[in-house]
């Protein structure tokens, strides 16, 4: 039975692994959970799986978490907090498999840490991949770890390679829905709301993954994951529109040959391939994961339009210089992302505020997480002041016209 460690287990990617372990409990256990302020949904989840470690946001919320847990009788969960808490979560010596699903960096060391403890590491989260890829990489050929991609595209893309060596790959595609915004004429993006972008055509996701999806950043950062999980240059990963979501990736081989991975657009689906590798399980009709092929009458591929999307023309250009221009894309996003969702700014200033810092960004390669660490927080002081710019300038008020 593997005892599996959830990074980010109140969020989407958390629950729909949790219901995975509920639906196959001779295969899997919950040995410990990290979450982040959701106090009630983390004390739910300690009194139905009863985990031996739990961390939380801050001390103040682990003795509020313990208290409850006290009252309720509920003995047995230790409980920590900060970082040193997921790190140790992460690198609890009974754990056999962790899904990494924090949003953001804040779950990069964590990641880091279940690396060199030699624990195979589902990835759900893409950030740390793009922010510190060639340094995880090296780390898990260090220790001989299994990075299993979690994304619904890499995940498609890692179960299509198995078809073929790397040498006989001449390219891989990543499909992307295209969002809410693929048909919306360019004259309206400037008064798009916040509730518009929140309304996925087809995925049902986290906040900030959906306003990533409307502004196609989401597949720029999936672009630069690709290259470091699949030791592919950024020319050889393409992106295709896609709206039926049917077709998550595809790779196409030197002999003209392409396979495509095809299912449900169900997250379940790739964490339990992760968490089962290399083997696969039968899941049955009644999971709700089986595909109906009258769903492949009609599939749609274009190319994307990067006047539309400039998020993906900027995730290509950081692509190419690599290092601190990643970091500060993912970091300048998660900053702008975070002010559109509060009302600060409008759609137009996210991806203005992303080439603000990318041009802002000197050139260079971080050799330890620390270094990341410290080129993120520079990109998101950066991220700040050029918010603070825009606000000034009224440049935000006058992209809505």
């Amino acid at each position: 039975m593997k005892q599996i460690a959830i990074l980010g287990s109140t969020g989407s990617i958390g629950q729909s692994t949790l219901s995975i372990i509920a639906s196959y409990p001779e295969r899997f256990a919950v040995a410990s959970l990290a979450a982040g302020r959701n106090l009630d949904a983390i004390f739910e989840q300690c009194r139905r799986w009863r985990p031996r470690l739990v961390s939380v946001a801050t001390e103040e919320l682990a003795s509020q978490l313990l208290a409850r847990l006290k009252f309720a009788g509920i003995t047995g969960v230790e409980v920590v907090w900060g970082t040193d808490g997921t790190v140790r979560v992460a690198t609890l010596p009974q754990v056999d498999f962790v899904v990494s699903a924090i949003v953001g960096v804040a779950g990069l060391e964590a990641t880091f840490a279940a690396v060199q403890a030699g624990k195979p590491v589902g990835l759900a989260n893409k950030e740390a991949m793009v922010a510190a890829g060639e340094i995880l990489i090296r780390e898990a050929r260090l220790h001989q770890t299994a990075l299993l991609p979690i994304d619904s595209e890499h995940n498609a893309i890692h179960q299509c390679m198995r078809g073929g060596s790397r040498t006989e790959v001449r390219r891989i595609w990543l499909t992307a829905s295209g969002g809410p915004f693929r048909k919306l004429p360019l004259a309206q993006f400037a008064d798009i709301t916040v509730e518009q972008a929140l309304k996925h055509p087809t995925w049902n996701m986290g906040r900030r993954i959906t306003i990533d999806s409307a502004t196609m950043l989401n597949k720029g950062l999936e672009v630069i994951e690709a290259c470091r999980l699949f030791d592919l240059p950024a020319a050889e990963v393409k992106v295709t529109i896609h709206p039926q979501s049917t077709v998550h990736s595809l790779v196409e081989f030197i002999d003209g040959s392409i396979l495509a991975q095809i299912s449900v657009t169900d997250m379940r689906l790739p964490i339990l391939y992760a968490m089962t590798y290399p083997e696969r399980i039968d899941t049955g009709e009644a999971e709700g994961l089986g595909f109906d092929m009258t769903r492949l009458g009609q599939l749609d591929f274009e190319q994307p339009d990067l006047e539309r999307f400039p998020c993906l023309r900027l995730a290509y250009e950081a692509a190419a210089k690599g290092g601190a221009h990643c970091i500060a894309l993912n970091s300048a996003d998660e900053v702008a992302v975070e002010a559109f969702l509060a009302g600060d700014i409008h759609f137009l200033d996210i991806p203005r505020t992303i080439e603000a810092v990318l041009q802002a960004t000197p050139e260079s390669h971080p050799e330890t997480i620390q270094d990341v660490l410290m080129l993120d927080q520079a990109a998101r002081q950066t991220a700040h002041a050029k918010l603070s710019d825009l606000s000034l300038t009224g440049a935000s008020r006058t992209s809505s016209g």
